[in-house]
């Protein structure tokens, strides 16, 4: 059962936050962040993204970055830009996209429940990936940013969230970029902390949506505190991280594509013919096609649109990892057709997130940087569950969710 704790939060004045929140990290490159930044020096990207401090170049590796990070998130406090809360308390967290609204409450997730499987994964992380937020969150004694979980839909839950969202929040805003609406409300309430508590103990699991290097970073870095602690109580703010958790029935998962630099030697019509094998090919024409369904994909390729749908036989419905199409194409498509074995490290593939839409397909094909697309029906959170409940791990690249937490709403110390 997950066993989550309020946390004096360290967070913005209610005046200052849209000059300090941000995108993630990981959501966009060094020079989009220093040009994002601009000459706000008030913004977040000098603790997240600390490299855009340094001369243009300068690796986000390096250990000079690291430091300025710690020296910014100094900076901050001392300023006045970042200010901890009095009492220890839980958040909610509204996120607005297209007219859907999205409630996480935002905790202190344990580290032990991640290391024992109460936390679950469905993806596998990368050591250098997990090592660069380890020294990240060591530098600042602090996870700067939340990680992303999903929880079983829960009836007591959604009313006090409810209740809440009835109220002024503290933070209200539209993100640039997205366009998305952010809102953001201090649960300081005794009752109410006791409940969501109670209520979070009473759940089989908690999942991991997106964040998973993250996650592993902030849970490995808590343990490392506590083994170098001769007087560790388990009581410490180090044995927990920071997550939104978001009830699961209300979670966006967008498509997450595919662009392939060749054909592996075939032409088209050879292509198109070799996938016949395992697909009903349907041509749809110049007009953009989306899949409309399990099992079905949408090729483009010199211009035009195919539909794809997977024969019966060539996936399994009771396998959590076979029924998904991520699987199926992987297996039958971009590794039987084209040679593509591994899509972590294989450099004639690239990836493609649901938001960006069907057109940056097509404009990276037409352009000839690429030879081909292919859009996938979105994973389920469903699936997802099942996935992480069954032990196994999805396949690389498997889900895109939107709309990304902002950063600089609230920060979780480990001291």
């Amino acid at each position: 059962m997950p066993k989550i704790k309020p946390f004096r939060g360290l967070r913005p004045p209610k005046a200052l936050v849209e000059a300090v929140e941000c995108r993630p990290y990981d959501v966009l490159s060094s020079e989009e962040a220093r040009e994002e930044a601009g000459t706000n020096e008030k913004s977040l990207y000098h603790i997240i993204k600390p490299e855009i401090n340094f001369p243009v170049g300068t690796s986000e590796y390096d250990p000079r970055v690291y430091e300025s990070a710690t020296e910014n998130f100094a900076k901050f406090q001392r300023n006045g830009w970042l200010v901890q809360d009095e009492k220890e308390q839980y958040y909610l967290y509204a996120q607005t996209m297209n007219g859907k609204t999205q409630y996480g409450l935002v905790v202190g997730a344990s580290v032990d429940d991640y290391m024992n499987g109460v936390i679950k994964k469905h993806e596998l992380t990368r050591r250098d990936k997990e090592e660069d937020r380890m020294k990240h969150v060591r530098a600042c004694n602090a996870n700067i940013e939340p990680v992303f979980f999903a929880y079983p839909d829960n009836e007591v839950l959604n009313k006090l969230i409810a209740r809440y969202a009835q109220t002024t929040p503290e933070y209200d805003f539209i993100a640039p970029i997205d366009g998305f609406r952010h809102r953001f409300w201090v649960i300081g309430n005794d009752v109410d902390i006791a409940t969501i508590t109670a209520e979070f103990a009473r759940m089989p699991a908690l999942y991991i949506a997106d964040g998973h290097h993250r996650s592993a970073a902030a849970a490995l870095v808590g343990a490392e505190k506590a083994k170098q602690n001769p007087q560790h109580t388990g009581t410490e703010a180090y044995n927990y991280f920071m997550a939104v958790c978001f009830p699961a029935g209300q979670l966006t998962i967008l498509d997450y594509n595919r662009v392939v630099k060749d054909l592996n030697g075939l032409s088209s019509e050879a292509f198109l013919h070799a996938l016949e094998k395992h697909f009903l090919v349907v041509p749809k024409g110049a007009e953009d096609y989306r899949p409309r369904q399990l099992h079905e994909f949408s090729l483009y390729i010199d211009k035009q649109w195919y539909s794809l749908k997977a024969k019966l036989g060539t996936y399994d419905d009771s396998d959590p990892i076979g029924v998904l199409d991520v699987d199926i194409s992987s297996r039958l498509i971009l590794d039987e057709l084209l040679g593509i074995k591994d899509l972590r490290s294989d450099k004639r593939i690239d990836f493609v997130g649901g938001l960006r839409g069907l057109q940056e397909l097509r404009r990276r094909v037409d352009s000839g940087e690429m030879r081909m697309a292919l859009a996938l029906y979105p994973v389920s959170m469903q699936q997802i569950m099942d996935i992480a409940d069954s032990g196994k791990i999805m396949p690389p690249k498997a889900t895109w969710f939107e709309p990304k937490l902002r950063s600089g709403l609230v920060i979780h110390q480990l001291q």
